[in-house]
């Protein structure tokens, strides 16, 4: 078993990022995880791993044959699996249209699309989103570097697989041309994307540059290359001289890593297959949390004409938890699944084992519970004034979490 570990904990903050537009290409054995920990995620900035990272991955042989997709092995092996396709030509509510699809019939379109040279005239169909380790957990692909080890999101899904039957743990694939809307990743979550397979163009805003791209009424547009940014009336606020982005060219077996809260939109240059997680560590746990406040607040207000209502409260709860992922209390749920077990781990030595290869070590522990307790303090308070706290039917009270944090730090 391998051990992550921070070698120096020092005194920084969740929320004081500095978004410099510079982007490195780091060898993966080079690049140490203390260095990763420090100036990517603590730093909230972007990074390139090379290809060297996943060369002994299953999927980068499997899935692969002749610089292609190998579509004989995808059809042996996940032929009948359903699967979640994405109409790129079909825009729904700033996002695509979606459609239910076997892997089979997707690569019967996929191979007519590419026979006639990728026609205009057919529609552009991406396979997004698909929990492929989740549905076939016997059949190897990738083992998770160590950079993105400490993954809570992940550990509080795969440990809860009845009650919540989900991860955030992805394949994506889709012919040259398909693409992705500019979006930020759920719950502001960091993301890491590792092509398998084919080259991806990234367009990458750093947090709080989205607000340039926003139209009169405040809308994020669809596309953030589209030319109605010439219209000045709409848009008054976009600036191509002072507008900061980054762009990135994703080849073959490179990692990109995308920190918490940049918008990004991402295109397909070739036939290309990707693995992709979301997730969620000590870093950038404050981050969310100010994320889930901010979409009750826009709840709170999209419904606030029915506030009189007997059950206005819980019913926001329920509208957050459709319009971000998670409610007040499931996240103060996810806290504590992550909690107790850093908790345990210090005072019981017990072993904290990510994707069945790495260990925690305890300056870790530490770290997670000393950026737990500062949110789980601005939640108690945020919970009691928007008068959330009384609809929980605690049975470990957040007090009573904060207190055993306290005795341990």
């Amino acid at each position: 078993m391998n051990t992550i570990e921070i070698e120096d904990i020092k005194p920084v903050t969740c929320n004081k990022a500095n978004h410099t537009l510079d982007l490195e290409i780091h060898t993966s054995h080079v690049l140490t995880y203390n260095e990763f920990f420090f100036k990517y995620l603590i730093g909230n900035k972007p990074c390139v791993i090379d290809s060297k990272i996943t060369d002994d991955w299953a999927s980068r042989s499997n899935f692969t044959l002749n610089d292609a997709p190998n579509f004989e092995f995808l059809r042996r092996v996940f032929g009948n699996a359903v699967v979640p396709v994405a109409n790129c030509n079909k825009e729904y509510y700033n996002a695509q249209m979606k459609q239910s699809m076997t892997i089979n019939e997707y690569i019967d379109y996929w191979i007519d699309y590419r026979n006639t040279n990728y026609s205009l005239d057919k529609p552009v169909l991406y396979l997004k989103d698909w929990h492929c380790v989740k549905n076939f957990p016997d059949v190897p692909l990738y083992e998770v570097p160590s950079f993105f080890a400490s993954d809570w999101l992940n550990e509080y899904y795969i440990a809860h697989p009845t009650e919540l039957n989900d991860d955030y743990m992805f394949i994506y694939m889709g012919p040259k041309g398909s693409w992705t809307p500019l979006h930020v990743d759920v719950l502001t979550s960091y993301s890491w994307s590792a092509n398998i397979i084919g080259k991806k163009r990234w367009l990458l805003f750093p947090p709080g540059e989205e607000n340039c791209l926003r139209d009169s009424h405040g809308h994020l547009p669809y596309d953030a290359t589209s030319p109605e940014f010439n219209n000045r009336i709409k848009y008054k606020d976009y600036d191509t001289e002072s507008l900061k982005k980054l762009e990135i060219i994703q080849d073959a077996g490179q990692i990109i890593f995308v920190p918490s809260g940049w918008h990004h939109q991402v295109w397909n240059l070739e036939d290309t297959i990707s693995i992709n997680h979301n997730w969620i560590n000590g870093c950038n746990i404050w981050n969310v949390w100010l994320a889930l406040q901010k979409g009750l607040l826009a709840v709170m207000k999209a419904v606030e004409d029915c506030q009189d209502m007997d059950d206005w409260v819980p019913h926001c709860q329920l509208l957050l938890k459709v319009s971000d992922g998670m409610d007040y209390s499931q996240f103060y749920d996810f806290l504590l699944f992550i909690a107790r077990r850093r908790l345990n781990s210090l005072i019981n030595k017990s072993e904290i084992i990510s994707f069945k290869k790495w260990h925690l070590g305890t300056n870790h522990c530490l770290f997670d519970l000393g950026k737990i307790k500062t949110v789980l303090e601005h939640f108690i308070e945020d919970a009691k004034e928007k008068s959330v706290y009384s609809l929980f039917q605690f049975t470990d009270k957040p007090e009573d979490l904060l207190n055993d944090i306290n005795a341990v730090l």
